[in-house]
């Protein structure tokens, strides 16, 4: 990223803080204020998009809205990708190049391009299964 404003830069700290997590623009929003930080929801989705197009921030949409998770792989150029839990919600950042080869073959015998940025895949984490017995 070139230019980052102060504003992002307090986005960007606050996502870090919650770098095991996904969590809602008003969360971010609520968080900046009550540090002092003087920011609105507006904004706070502004710089979010920003991020998430610099690759700092993998941006989820769900049925429930749309959630933010930091990436400690920005600018890496890495095949991170997202996790999702179909029980408990839980969101994990994976960095794996094994799925490079799929990627791959898609593009080349498919012809179509995947984003690994914006990839999430669906099922069942550890803890879950682990209750299940």
């Amino acid at each position: 990223m070139a230019y980052v404003t102060r504003q992002q830069q307090a986005v960007l700290a606050c996502i870090e803080a919650h770098r095991e997590e996904s969590v809602s623009a008003q969360t971010l929003a609520d968080e900046l204020r009550a540090r002092g930080e003087r920011v609105g929801l507006a904004t706070v989705y502004r710089q979010l998009e920003k991020l998430s197009h610099g690759g700092c921030v993998h941006k989820v949409v769900t049925e429930e809205g749309a959630f933010y998770r930091y990436c400690p792989r920005a600018g890496v150029g890495s095949a991170c990708f997202l996790l999702k839990c179909e029980r408990c919600g839980r969101i994990e950042h994976v960095d794996c190049e094994r799925l490079a080869p799929l990627y791959r073959h898609l593009e080349e015998e498919h012809h179509f391009r995947i984003d690994p940025r914006r990839t999430m895949l669906y099922g069942v984490c550890a803890v879950c299964r682990e209750a299940e017995g």
